[in-house]
C-alpha cells in the first residue's frame, strides 16, 4: 500500500496548488462582486489562463482536452480546486457540469455529444441536472419519481415539475429524469432536453441559506409536453436508476475532493487567530477548548482524504458497485466534517468569525447544503447500515 503519489501527478498537483493559490484566491471576491453584477470578467480571464497552461478540464479524456486523470489523479487536482468556493469553476471542473461531462462521455448519442459535449468542455455553455422534484416528487427517495415521458410517435413527451435544479435557469442543456414505465428498477429513463425547447418553463430561482454563486442558483422547472426524440435518450429506456448511481457515486466522492480542500484552508485560516489573540492572559493555542477544536478538525480532514482515496480507487479498478457503501461513508463524514470545521472556524473568532468581515459565516451558508444534496446524512447513514448488516461492508480494508 503506497499513499504517494507517482511524480508526474504530483507535479500536477503543486501546479494546481500554486495556481489557486497565486491567482484564484487574490481574485475571489472580485469573481463574487462581478458575479453579483451579472458580468463574469474575472472567471473568464482566469479560466483563459488555467486553459493557457493545460490545467483546463483535467478530468477528461485527452482527445477532449484532459489528463485522462481517473478517480485517484482527480483526488489530488479536485482537493487544490476545492481550497477556493470558486476555484473548480476556473479548472470547468465544478458541478454540476463535471459529471454532466462524464454522463454525456458514456451514456449520449453521437449527435446529442456533437450538438452540446464540445461547448460545454469549452465553457461556452452550462448545463444542469434534473431529478430532484417538489414534495411529493422525488427527493431522498428517488422512487417517489412523478416527471413522466410517455410514447408518441417518433417521440418522447415529457411532462413535470422539477427544482433544486442547479443552474437550470441559464443552462443551455438539461438531463431530465422522467419515469417511462412503473416498474421499480426500470422505470425512470433520462433525457437530455434543450433548455429553450417549447414547453420548458424556468419558474424562478429561489433564494435559499446561502447567497447564489456563479452557477450555484437554485432552479425551480416545469416541463408542459415537451417533446424530444429518441436520440436524447441517454444509455437506453429504463436505464434511469442505473445511470443515476453511476453519475451519484462517483458526483459524490469529487464533492468530497472538493469539500476536504475547502475544509483544510478553512483551518489554515484559523492559525494566526490561534496564535496571536490574547484572551485570559494566553494565546487560544494554549486553551485545551481551541486545541480540541483543532484536533478534531485534523482528525475530520485526514479521515476523510482517506476514506476519499480508498473509494476512488475502487471506482479506478472498475468496483462501482462495492463503492457505493463506502461513498455513502465519505459523503457522510466530509459533509458533516466541513460544517463542523467551519463552525468551529467562526466560534474561533468570536465576533469577527460572525461577521462577513471574514469568510466563514458566509462560506457556512454555503457548505450547510453538503448535508443535503447528493442524498441527506439520514439516506447516508441508511446505507452504511443496511450494507453492514447484510454483510456487504469491510471495515478493516
Amino acid at each position: 500500500m503506497d499513499f504517494s503519489l507517482p511524480p508526474d501527478l504530483q507535479s500536477l498537483r503543486e501546479r494546481v496548488r500554486e495556481f489557486v493559490d497565486a491567482r484564484v484566491i487574490p481574485a475571489e471576491q472580485a469573481i463574487v462582486d462581478e458575479d453579483r453584477a451579472g458580468r463574469d470578467d474575472t472567471l473568464r480571464a482566469l479560466q483563459a489562463q488555467a486553459r493557457g497552461v493545460g490545467l483546463w478540464v483535467p478530468h477528461l479524456p485527452a482527445e477532449y482536452g484532459g489528463k485522462d486523470l481517473g478517480p485517484m489523479g482527480m483526488c489530488a487536482l479536485f482537493r487544490e480546486m476545492g481550497r477556493s468556493p470558486v476555484g473548480a469553476r476556473v479548472f470547468n471542473c465544478d458541478a454540476p457540469d463535471q459529471g454532466n461531462m462524464d454522463l454525456l462521455l458514456k451514456s449520449a448519442s453521437v449527435s446529442v455529444r456533437e450538438r452540446w459535449l464540445r461547448p460545454l468542455i469549452d465553457a461556452e455553455i452550462t448545463s444542469a441536472f434534473c431529478m430532484t422534484e417538489p414534495a411529493p416528487g422525488a427527493g431522498a427517495d428517488p422512487s417517489n419519481l412523478r416527471t413522466t415521458a410517455s410514447r408518441d410517435g417518433d417521440d418522447w413527451v415529457i411532462d413535470g415539475h422539477k427544482w433544486y435544479s442547479t443552474g437550470a435557469g441559464k443552462a443551455s442543456f438539461l438531463i431530465v429524469m422522467a419515469r417511462t414505465s412503473d416498474d421499480p428498477r426500470s422505470g425512470a429513463s433520462m433525457f437530455v432536453v434543450d433548455r429553450h425547447a417549447p414547453g420548458v418553463e424556468h419558474v424562478r430561482d429561489f433564494e435559499t441559506l446561502a447567497e447564489p454563486l456563479l452557477v450555484h442558483r437554485e432552479a425551480e422547472m416545469k416541463f408542459h409536453s415537451v417533446r424530444v426524440g429518441d436520440d436524447a435518450v441517454l444509455g437506453e429506456i429504463g436505464e434511469g436508476f442505473l445511470l443515476a448511481q453511476k453519475r451519484l457515486v462517483p458526483a459524490r466522492l469529487t464533492h468530497c475532493m472538493r469539500w476536504l480542500g475547502w475544509a483544510d484552508r478553512t483551518l489554515d485560516l484559523c492559525r494566526t487567530q490561534l496564535a496571536t489573540r490574547v484572551s485570559f492572559g494566553k494565546e487560544l493555542m494554549h486553551h485545551q477548548a481551541m486545541q480540541a477544536m483543532i484536533a478534531q478538525a485534523a482528525l475530520d480532514i485526514h479521515s476523510g482524504n482517506l476514506m476519499t482515496l480508498h473509494c476512488a480507487q475502487m471506482l479506478q479498478d472498475g468496483k462501482d458497485r462495492e463503492a457505493r457503501p463506502y461513498s455513502s461513508m465519505c459523503k457522510r463524514h466530509v459533509a458533516q466534517a466541513l460544517c463542523r470545521i467551519l463552525d468551529d472556524a467562526i466560534q474561533m473568532h468570536g465576533g469577527a468569525g460572525y461577521s462577513d468581515d471574514l469568510p466563514f459565516a458566509q462560506w457556512y451558508r454555503h457548505a450547510r447544503a453538503a448535508r443535503i444534496a447528493d442524498g441527506p446524512d439520514e439516506v447516508h447513514t441508511m446505507v452504511i447500515a443496511r450494507d453492514w448488516l447484510r454483510g456487504r461492508l469491510n471495515l478493516l480494508v
